[in-house]
């Protein structure tokens, strides 16, 4: 659970949602922190002491050494086995801070990073549908980064607070007059620090929101490259990731110089500060006030913490970044869940593979794409869904598949696993084998009956065979190669029901025909279900059911409703004279070629839900 960063007030102030941001930062990983905090104080402490220690070096060996011409060997062995052992603590309280600090800002990271993927499971597909994938990495990736940077300072300024504590109390023990004036000096660097992240918080927020947008066009740009290529997009890509680009280096150049003006005057107060406390030293010095060795550790820790208290200032100063990341961040890890619409899956009674009563869905209010579709499988059978484009085919497997949830009316599927497999299959980068086990211990001589089913036999002919890796998505393989072992990892997870998607439109009729047929023989207790575009395919089927406007309006044996349907007979020419011509059919008597019916969908806003969409090959 995270607590909402701004829960307290519409725009709560930013030392307010700084102090929960850190609280919840610091949860995650409490206990790496906590030693990284004890390394920071061991330090801090270790630091005043070398003052001290520095103090009486002069005071008890060094002065003397002036005025009477030498020291006691036993005052310069006391002196130098402080600075020494003051000397040793203060490093191993820096390794244990940096050590830990490193440890809780990569573990917080990777907290974070795999509660964003647990998020991004959980949530359905429609809630996916609605993102561009270059926000969803932009979230994991720069954002979970800017909000954990401000974790690695933190120990070290938690140790500064004590240093300037335990500072402020030697300070004023060693001369009243001169600490007096130390701290008054650190509410001045206060304040530079406060107008400073106040000043910097919107623009850190803007920064951030542009480098997210920069993100979001670089991955659609890569992710699109085919298609970029093949419109001659190039030049208008590049100018707009330009001038996203433009906006966030305006951004950043903005924020850097804010940055710079706010360091310049951390370096020159101190500075100016040294020489006032060496002018009223000296006066000090010469009334009899204090002792050189006074003056001297009392400005070598005042000197001491000029790099500290910047850290205090570089912590706020990274505040609203961190504080930009950490809202977006939130901001995904806040979103509600919905039930997974697989969880209201009914079961299907005896010989019953798939049963849906009066199933209605809509992916917008108004627009059904299946409008009351009845339908009953019987277990163990192969059914055809055909139809033609928008008529709802592929929202209807997505449903039996659980992907997507029922408005209205029940669905209920016989008991086991279902595997969806679609047109355009997705092969991770990697083995082969590891896309088909998907990382699951499964036995060899399964996978090995999955690609000979899936008539993946080239697998074998590959330079490593199973161990071949393929590239990003699978581009190193043609399409049909893809949907072979995305067919073949269904079935080697034994799926009770298998739902095929177009699965076999890369492919040429004779490997569909070995295919369904190697399906038909091994799979006899499986209930198939395949959207499909070729007569071939249909034909194969024990059963077909058309669908029309989101509605069954026949189920039956091909030769019958080839028969009896005329609106079938008609859809089944028109995919005949679409496999002779090589074109994508839009509906009957309505063709057009390649990817166009995709984009006229995706231009018009709305969602492809038909299988036909893109790449049918005949």
């Amino acid at each position: 659970m995270v607590d909402d960063p701004g829960a307290s007030s519409p725009r709560a102030g930013t030392v307010e949602r700084g102090f929960r941001l850190l609280r919840d930062l610091i949860a995650i990983k409490p206990w790496t922190f906590a030693l990284a905090v004890t390394g920071a104080t061991v330090y801090a402490i270790a630091t005043v002491g070398s003052t001290l220690a520095l103090r009486w070096v002069i005071d008890h060996a060094i002065e003397p050494r002036f005025d009477r011409g030498h020291v006691a060997a036993g005052t310069v062995a006391i002196g130098a086995t402080l600075v020494v052992a003051i000397g040793i603590v203060r490093a191993a309280g820096v390794v244990v801070r940096r050590a830990w600090a490193g440890r809780t800002g990569w573990r917080v990271s990777a907290e974070l990073r795999r509660r964003i993927g647990r998020q991004y499971l959980r949530q359905p597909l429609a809630w996916h549908a609605n993102r561009s994938t270059g926000e969803l990495v932009a979230h994991a990736g720069v954002d979970v980064d800017a909000a954990v940077e401000v974790l690695h300072p933190l120990p070290f300024a938690a140790g500064v607070v004590v240093l300037v504590a335990i500072s402020i109390v030697a300070l004023l023990a060693i001369d009243p007059v001169l600490g007096g004036v130390a701290v008054l000096l650190f509410p001045l660097l206060t304040v530079l620090n406060v107008v400073y992240q106040r000043r910097v918080d919107p623009v850190a927020e803007q920064a951030q929101g542009r480098l997210g947008e920069v993100s979001t066009i670089v991955h659609e740009s890569f992710d699109g490259a085919l298609v970029v290529k093949a419109l001659g997009r190039e030049r208008e890509e590049v100018a707009k990731l330009a001038a996203k680009a433009g906006e966030l280096r305006d951004a950043k150049v903005h924020l850097a110089r804010m940055r710079a003006t706010f360091e310049a005057l951390l370096d020159g107060v101190p500075g100016l500060a040294n020489v006032l406390l060496l002018a009223l030293g000296a006066r000090r010095v010469a009334s009899g006030a204090i002792t050189i060795g006074d003056v001297a550790s009392f400005v070598y820790l005042f000197t001491l913490l000029v790099w500290p208290l910047r850290m205090i200032g570089f912590v706020l100063g990274e505040l609203p970044r961190s504080l930009a990341g950490w809202e977006r961040v939130t901001a995904v890890l806040r979103e509600p869940v919905p039930p997974a619409p697989e969880n209201a899956l009914g079961r299907a009674g005896p010989g019953i593979g798939v049963e849906l009563d009066d199933v209605h869905f809509a992916y917008e209010p108004g627009r059904e794409v299946l409008a009351g579709v009845t339908l009953r499988v019987a277990a163990g059978t192969t059914v055809a869904v055909v139809g033609p484009t928008g008529s709802g085919k592929s929202t209807l497997v997505q449903v039996i598949a659980g992907l997507l949830p029922a408005r209205q009316g029940t669905v209920a599927v016989q008991a086991g696993a279902r595997r969806l497999v679609f047109q355009e299959p997705f092969l991770f980068a990697g083995p082969i084998a590891d896309n088909i086990m998907l990382w699951r211990d499964i036995a060899a001589d399964k996978v090995d009956t999955a690609l000979a089913v899936a008539s993946a036999g080239f697998v074998g002919e590959l330079p490593a065979g199973l161990d071949t890796v393929v590239g990003e998505r699978g581009m190193s393989l043609s399409g049909g190669q893809r949907q072979r072992i995305a067919l073949a990892r269904a079935i080697a997870h034994d799926p009770a029901i298998l739902l095929l998607d177009d699965t076999t439109s890369a492919l040429d009729p004779s490997t569909e025909t070995a295919i369904l047929g190697n399906l038909r023989r091994t799979r006899g207790s499986v209930t198939t279900v395949i959207v499909a575009s070729r007569p071939s395919t249909i034909a194969l089927a024990d059963e077909v059911i058309l669908l029309e406007h989101g509605r069954v309006t026949a189920h039956g044996r091909h030769d019958e409703l080839l028969a009896t349907v005329a609106s079938y007979r008609h859809l089944v020419e028109a995919y005949e004279r679409d496999r002779q011509r090589g074109t994508t059919l839009v509906s009957p008597g309505l063709a057009v070629v390649g990817e166009s019916e995709r984009e006229t969908d995706l231009h018009t806003g709305e969602m492809p839900d038909d299988d036909s969409v893109g790449g049918r090959r005949g």
